[in-house]
């Protein structure tokens, strides 16, 4: 590489730290191992960044994400902050990020691996090499769009408002983002909305249509509302390849695929904001897991979500594909072995904390490249 990338650390709250520093040891690993070296700043989000400053990320710290070439993010919030107010709250970290940073199209790949198919909530038959990747749009509808707010009203009771609004860019950017993925892989794609009862639904679907038709005439289109979606995902989820979505439904439905694949614990994402003329991008990667306080500092955290939310890192933000798949085949080594956290436990198998998972990873990526 011709200079260092710049990346931003950003552990967050509860496990993120520890699941966190699992990647900066694949970080050091690359630098010795591979000759790939990052320049790597660490801050402060969420939770953590609001007991160091009252807010849940500052203007700083959204200079440095805003100027580096991908943030990698661990997870935020905690009960501790459950009552602190709305625009400071853990998560408004998040969201900032997202909004300022326009990470409008977000990746979540639910991929079964085939030592977890026991551990999946359904039978081996219905996961067994699934491969579903779900594109969320993610800067627009329900939770950024105004009016919103809780109001009190003159008979006494109090009123909250969301406003679910799309525009006919916003759904058109993300749907090409669906349609050039699908592409390099199975060529399908599922539109996802509820338009017999929402006319911004009626609006995705028209304009998903319209992209469909018009730039990518090659691809099989289909649509489908959000709420059969759930329930297909978990009756025939190899079904699907590739599913496009708004913001809201996108959130459930991944955490409706996590399961598929065992564990929350081991979905990865990627958020992915317009090119510039360089081709350059703003990306954010986390994993698809919250902060889950009832298991924070217990070492008990399954890291592989992270670290292959790290993998996508090297592959879309630095074309790194030879890299990212061999950090993806260590993973999958790690698991054929039998090694397991808690999350993905079953009879038989080796139980690891999230460090050792962490340093089987590690030690796995020293055997493929010997």
């Amino acid at each position: 590489m011709a200079a260092n990338k710049k990346i931003l650390m950003l552990p967050g709250d509860g496990i993120g730290v520890e699941v966190m520093s699992e990647v900066r040891r694949l970080i050091d690993w690359m630098d010795k191992r591979r000759s790939v070296t990052f320049d790597v700043t660490q801050d402060l989000v969420g939770g953590a960044a609001y007991e160091a400053h009252g807010e849940a990320i500052t203007d700083k710290t959204m200079d440095v994400a805003v100027n580096s070439d991908a943030v990698l993010f661990g997870a935020v919030g905690g009960p501790q902050w459950d009552s602190v107010g709305y625009d400071v709250r853990p998560e408004a970290g998040l969201l900032r990020l997202r909004k300022d940073m326009d990470l409008f199209a977000n990746l979540r790949p639910a991929i079964c691996f085939d030592a977890l198919a026991e551990a999946s909530s359904l039978k081996r038959q219905f996961v067994a090499g699934l491969d579903i990747l779900i594109v969320r749009e993610l800067t627009g509808g329900v939770y950024f769009g105004e009016p919103r707010g809780i109001e009190n009203l003159p008979d006494g009771q109090r009123r909250g408002v969301n406003t679910q609004v799309y525009t006919t860019d916003e759904i058109r950017r993300v749907c090409r983002v669906a349609f050039d993925l699908a592409a390099k892989r199975g060529n399908r794609v599922c539109s996802v909305e509820k338009n017999n009862v929402m006319e911004s639904g009626v609006l995705w679907r028209e304009e998903a249509s319209w992209i469909g038709e018009n730039e990518y005439p090659s691809a099989d289109l289909s649509h489908m509302l959000a709420d059969n979606c759930a329930m297909q995902l978990v009756r025939t989820p190899k079904q699907f390849d590739v599913i496009v979505t708004d913001n809201l439904f996108g959130d459930m439905l991944s955490d409706v695929a996590s399961m598929l694949t065992g564990s929350l614990g081991m979905l990865p994402s990627a958020s992915l904001g317009p090119a510039d003329d360089s081709g350059r991008r703003h990306a954010m990667y986390e994993p698809v897991h919250g902060s889950a306080p009832d298991i924070a500092g217990q070492g008990k955290a399954n890291p592989l979500a992270m670290i292959q939310s790290y993998a996508m890192m090297l592959r879309y933000s630095f074309d790194m594909g030879e890299d990212a798949d061999l950090v993806e085949q260590a993973v999958r080594n790690v698991l054929d072995s039998g090694k397991r956290t808690g999350d993905i436990m079953q009879d038989g198998m080796e139980l690891l904390s999230c460090q050792q998972m962490g340093e089987a990873v590690t030690a796995e990526l020293d055997e493929l490249a010997a």
